[in-house]
């Protein structure tokens, strides 16, 4: 096992705070992959899903509030992943956070207020496909936010985090690596698929154009937020299916749960003998029949 490196306060000389001082959570160093089968990765996504379910109403039985971060690089497989995870599970209890660009009057917020909002209540789970860390990652490299305002995130984000942590929230925290060539192959089989176009907007094609002040971006953020009671899990996401099913078994190892499945369900039989006449059909409006 070895230890992560961090990075030091030489790339952000005005920042004041040291980064956080916890001790780093050892991690096994990424192995060249090789592509699961088709087949094999229908039959592992269908039992890891089963899966889910199984953790799904464990949270819901339990009251357990489950955050799970998805962040990483433009096109590197998170909305995949929160595809596959949420695909057989129920919108009640697992549900997808999404934000948009803030608001003028959300802009005069403390800046986690608007987070906050989306927090689970007992029995949910949260998953925030991008979230807070737009701070150190796209506000930091665009110029959205001033260096006051970037270092104060650094800062006061492990503070925001312990606390969450304290009040009895899961946290999880998936950092999605793609390396250079495979995240510039997927932007070109962007810009020739009409259905998926939609996926690069002006400031991806930015991003792309900035790869290396991200990299300095994210490793200053892991310097600074990759904390013991939050660590940051690096998921190699070059080879999509397997990333898919690597997050999925990672999941499910950080959360211990039972299985509640019930017993397999009797259906009651059909009152019959209440008396009920169909209204005619040329009462209702149909669907065409085009297929």
């Amino acid at each position: 096992m070895s230890k992560k490196s961090k990075t030091t306060k030489a790339e952000s000389p005005q920042a004041t705070a040291n980064p956080v001082q916890d001790a780093p959570v050892p991690v096994n160093r990424p192995r060249q992959a090789t592509k699961v089968s088709k087949k094999l990765y229908e039959k592992e996504l269908a039992r890891l899903q089963e899966e889910l379910v199984k953790l799904q109403e464990w949270i819901k039985h339990e009251g357990l509030k489950v955050v799970v971060i998805f962040e990483g690089r433009d096109a590197a497989g998170k909305g995949g992943v929160i595809k596959r995870i949420t695909e057989r599970l129920s919108p009640r209890v697992v549900r997808v956070v999404a934000l948009p660009a803030p608001t003028e009057r959300e802009r005069t917020q403390w800046y986690f207020q608007r987070y906050i909002a989306h927090l689970p209540a007992a029995g949910e789970m949260v998953l925030l496909d991008r979230s807070w860390y737009n701070r150190a990652g796209v506000e930091r490299v665009m110029g959205f936010c001033s260096d006051e305002e970037y270092h104060e995130f650094l800062r006061s984000c492990p503070y925001f985090e312990r606390m969450i942590v304290r009040s009895g929230i899961i946290l999880i925290k998936y950092w999605f690596s793609v390396s250079d060539e495979e995240q510039e192959r997927r932007f070109q089989a962007r810009i020739v698929d009409p259905v998926r176009r939609w996926k690069l907007s002006p400031m991806d094609l930015e991003s792309r154009a900035r790869w290396v002040q991200y990299s300095k971006a994210k490793d200053e953020m892991f310097a600074y937020t990759d904390i013991k009671q939050a660590p940051w899990y690096v998921v190699n996401s070059d080879i999509k299916k397997n990333a898919r099913l690597n997050t999925i078994t990672h999941l499910l190892s950080q959360i211990p749960y039972g299985d509640l499945t019930p017993e397999p369900i009797k259906l009651p039989p059909r009152d019959d003998k209440i008396h009920y006449i169909r209204p005619p059909m040329d009462y209702q409006t149909f669907v065409e029949e085009i297929y």
